[in-house]
């Protein structure tokens, strides 16, 4: 009876959400299929960033984090809160050149900024090569929600294929909608994700304080930071909210989501209301991480804290509360899926059959082929299935993060070249993998510093010493003011008789 509440309720809200996206319709060519025509408001924006920024692995390692470490489990807190400031920087140049130069992915905007293929393409592969273990993770995480939904029916093992193959079938609209289907699927996701689980997490907070586990039973070590005699080093802190808030925005599944807004204002008024969501519920769950760690069994499964407690309240709390990681993986690994399968179709086979794609099945197959293999690689990799979510998220993030300088420079500062682009991301993506095999967590005689901010200090110097050592051409600096000062003048003046960027 108790696997059915559990497994019931998941096949309900699958239900509900298969037969709104059924109802969704499909796109006329590969823009649309990439961008979701430009089209959306506030509201579907603000979710679509929540639920591909929150992994469902937040309510896992990132809950473990804390209740295995404590207040430094807040640092996805504050680099969100920041990354959303940078949402509110990016909203005009990102959204205007993409809506005036139908660019579809980050690797387009990059091509545009730079005028050149190299850039683009590096940039697309190190996406893909940064990106692709986050969708494997997500796949991967739904093996708790499967498995304590089972009410112990059902091994780890077994609960791993049912997670993945739920995933998989869920990208059968991913690959049929494209952005479209996405936004609309994250709206639903990111309520239940994140409105329901709030409430959900608030309640558990009121029972773990009434009944003997407050804040009062924690360990105190937990309510203190890496700081100057610390095993991580003082630095360490820094360099963790760093690479996730200038890292958030290098992610080709965030970046679209400024292509898929209706305007520059629509963005900025997403931002305002993501803002407060994130942060209420970032914080509540790491304060109920916090709480619950003196439950029995959170210490010796810290990565388990959101279902142990949530078993408190019994079959239908549960249920809850894994159907509230079900559509935060879903939301991510889908918006994952669609911006890497555009990315590979757009700039990729774009760029090797030498023409601009237009029909939307070529992202349909990429964006299938890309669910085919990752699904292959999640079931061979479950065993490694284990507290080491966090490591690898860490890990991924250090290497998407070499596409700072040449994405924020790139939209900022006009001096910037493709020579300076290439060197940079070349340059500080050998680095970043070098020092992350000698320095796996942190850099002890840097202070703590991570293998991808040491990274992208060389990466930054190499940008900025290229740009004035090889300076662009005269053509080309013409190029980029004339692209800067687009940004301020009308869409028509942009482009020729034919409707080509001019």
């Amino acid at each position: 009876m108790q696997m059915l509440i559990g497994y019931g309720g998941v096949a309900v809200f699958l239900a509900i959400l298969f037969v709104i996206l059924q109802r969704t319709r499909t796109s006329a060519d590969f823009s649309e299929y990439a961008t979701a025509g430009r089209s959306f408001g506030p509201m579907f924006s603000a979710m679509a960033f929540v639920n591909t920024w929150l992994p469902g692995t937040i309510f896992i390692a990132f809950a473990g984090l804390a209740a295995s470490a404590g207040a430094i489990g807040f640092y996805f807190v504050s680099y969100s809160i920041l990354a959303v400031v940078l949402m509110f920087l990016l909203a005009q140049p990102v959204h205007e050149w993409g809506r005036r130069f139908d660019l579809r992915t980050q690797a387009d905007l990059l091509r545009l900024r730079y005028g050149s293929t190299a850039v683009r393409v590096i940039a697309a592969v190190i996406g893909v090569i940064a990106s692709f273990p986050w969708i494997v993770l997500g796949m991967q995480s739904l093996t708790l929600v499967f498995e304590y939904l089972s009410f112990g029916a059902v091994s780890a093992g077994t609960a791993a294929f049912i997670g993945i193959a739920v995933i998989v079938v869920r990208q059968w609209w991913t690959v049929r909608l494209g952005a479209r289907g996405l936004v609309i699927g994250d709206f639903i996701q990111g309520v239940v994700a994140y409105l329901i689980g709030t409430l959900l997490i608030l309640g558990l907070i009121t029972w773990l304080i009434t009944n003997g586990h407050g804040f009062g039973e924690v360990d105190p070590a937990f309510l203190t930071l890496p700081g100057p005699g610390s095993a991580d080093g003082p630095l360490f802190l820094f360099a963790l909210v760093a690479t996730g808030a200038l890292g958030g925005w290098c992610w080709p599944d965030i970046f679209v989501r400024l292509f898929t807004s209706d305007s520059t204002h629509t963005i900025k008024r997403a931002a305002v209301m993501a803002s407060p969501l994130l942060f209420v519920f970032g914080s509540a769950l790491c304060l109920l991480a916090m709480a619950a760690s003196t439950l029995p069994g959170v210490s010796d499964a810290p990565d388990q804290v959101w279902f142990i407690t949530a078993s408190v309240g019994g079959p239908l709390i549960l249920t809850l509360a894994g159907l509230c990681v079900l559509a935060a993986t879903m939301g991510n690994v889908g918006a994952n899926l669609q911006a890497l399968g555009a990315q590979i179709a757009n700039d990729v086979v774009g760029v090797a059959r030498g023409t601009r794609v237009e029909d939307a099945r070529w992202g349909k197959v990429s964006v299938g082929v890309l669910t085919l293999v990752a699904g292959a690689v999640a079931v061979a990799t479950t065993d490694a299935l284990a507290s080491g979510m966090v490591a690898l998220a860490q890990v991924s993030y250090q290497g998407i993060v070499q596409l700072a300088p040449t994405l924020f420079l790139g939209i900022f500062w006009r001096r910037g070249n493709a020579a300076a682009a290439c060197a940079a991301m070349i340059v500080g993506f050998a680095t970043a993998c070098v020092l992350q095999l000698m320095y796996p967590i942190a850099i002890p005689v840097l202070g703590g510093l991570t293998s991808g901010v040491v990274a992208l200090a060389v990466n930054f110097v190499v940008y900025v010493a290229v740009s004035y050592a090889a300076p662009a051409t005269p053509d080309e600096r013409r190029r980029v003011a004339e692209l800067f000062d687009s940004l301020h003048q009308r869409p028509a003046d942009l482009v020729d008789a034919k409707g080509q960027p001019r």
